[in-house]
């Protein structure tokens, strides 16, 4: 294969075709990367934040560009995609606000109270491969990060996206980020494996399956290079004995319809309590069975298609497989016969452990409710999953909530009584089968960062 077409998923129509590029183009990226990191790494902290802060100002500037822009590859909302680019300027804008104490130097004693210094320097280019569900906010989050520590940053993002990624690296530099520093690369996958392994690649990163996580750590270790995983998850929220079930329900639909169902931290297996059981699943399927399909342009769609043709045949099987395996289709799970990636809400219950429901990632409008016996029960299942990126809690009680939440639920993180993607202040990732490493909230200022000891007399 030479070539990628970005096709439309709600029409089917072929919107551009893009060259691959060859070894040889693809190094030549990522020695460009190098080059201007040797002149961006002298940079203060202070400017390279009002470059971060440009960038907000540009990407505001182009909201509605954008939003189309993605809407048009993957489907996307383009009320989501606008809030997508507003997230990202978010962060670019916590970015050049925190950062420059963040990556301050410490001053620290050693010895018999010599002093020491600890100092945050920046170690080269990160190869960024990103998933195609936000097109924008997955890279952003990777450079935001990248830049303010003073590296360099090569992107390889999904192919049906490739239109959003050049259009970033653009904006950029009109910000005024240095042209070589962020790169784009569109390329195989054979090649991405030896860009990792290329000598000027400091550090990888990476949002996607488990799957692919596996690969691409390994092919870092071997390399020797450190890595950050945000991997999928098959997140549970949980509707305990007390829990408000109107909210409970506003809240779970939202969580499983956000960016048309296919995003890793999505709420995915509500796990209900025996006693609220009837209540809540009466009052979820009646609102998910009444969501309707419609144009992603649309801003009073609630529901857009899948972003491709093989996600929709994904998510289709997937729910064949768990029906064939005694799960019961409560609303939906019918696909509509019309042109494009359109996939109903659908509620799915009496699932069990061995249905891909349970046991794996949905990355689509499908809900799976759990029967749980009471509270205990419930924690059980929630974290009876391989996963452990973000999960919920729905209780009154919150104190009670917030512990179950600290001590008992293994995952990276927790919403309790409400529901949202990501949070500039708040770390982000998780655990398990889910991936490694944080960004967001400072975390990931200093995960490709050289925490240099320095000992004086």
């Amino acid at each position: 294969m030479s070539k990628i077409e970005t096709i439309n998923p709600a029409t089917a129509e072929t919107l551009n075709t893009y060259q691959l590029m060859s070894q040889n183009k693809a190094f030549a990226a990522v020695e460009a990367s190098h080059a201007a990191f040797t002149d961006w790494r002298m940079t203060s902290h202070a400017d390279r934040a009002e470059v971060l802060r440009s960038i907000a100002g540009v990407l505001r500037d182009n909201v509605d560009t954008l939003a189309e822009l993605m809407t048009r590859e993957t489907g996307k909302l383009k009320k989501d995609g606008k809030t997508e680019v507003e997230l990202c300027a978010a962060i670019c804008e916590y970015t050049a606000e925190e950062g420059p104490a963040q990556l301050a130097d410490e001053d620290r004693t050693w010895g018999d109270g010599h002093r020491g210094v600890v100092t945050y320097q920046p170690i080269g280019v990160i190869y960024s491969v990103q998933p195609w569900n936000f097109p924008i906010y997955q890279p952003m989050r990777v450079l935001a990060a990248a830049i303010m520590a003073g590296n360099g940053c090569v992107l390889k993002h999904a192919e049906i996206c490739t239109g959003s990624a050049l259009k970033l690296r653009e904006l950029c530099i009109k910000a005024g980020l240095p042209e070589d520093l962020f790169q784009v690369i569109i390329i195989d996958h054979d090649t991405s494996d030896k860009i990792i392994a290329h000598d000027k690649i400091r550090g990888v990163t990476m949002t996607g399956s488990d799957g692919a996580g596996r690969h691409i750590g390994t092919k870092a270790t071997e390399a020797l290079k450190k890595t950050v995983l945000e991997l999928g998850s098959n997140d549970a929220y949980l509707v305990l004995e007390d829990a408000d079930i109107d909210l409970a329900v506003k809240y779970s639909v939202m969580g499983r319809l956000y960016n048309n169902g296919q995003t890793c931290v999505s709420a995915k297996r509500f796990v209900v309590t025996e006693k609220v059981y009837d209540a809540f699943t009466q009052a979820y399927v009646a609102q998910m069975a009444d969501v309707a399909m419609g144009d992603p342009m649309d801003e009073d769609t609630v529901l857009g298609p899948l972003s491709s043709d093989d996600q929709f045949q994904t998510v289709k099987d997937q729910v064949k497989e768990s029906v064939k395996a005694g799960a019961k289709v409560l609303c939906g799970g019918t696909p509509p016969k019309a042109e494009g990636a359109w996939y109903p809400a659908t509620v799915l219950g009496d699932v069990t452990p061995g249905m891909p429901a349970y046991d794996d990632e949905i990355f689509g409008p499908v809900a799976a409710v759990i029967r749980a016996k009471d509270d205990e029960d419930a924690m059980r299942i929630a974290n009876d999953s391989r996963y452990g990126l973000g999960g919920g809690i729905f209780s009154k009680d919150e104190d009670r909530a917030l512990e179950l939440a600290r001590k008992h639920f293994d995952t990276g993180m927790v919403r309790i009584n409400n529901f949202g993607a990501a949070d500039p202040n708040m770390p982000f990732g998780g655990v398990k089968d889910s991936g490694y490493g944080r960004e967001h909230g400072g975390f990931g200022l200093k995960e490709f960062v050289n925490a240099k000891a320095i000992f004086m007399s």
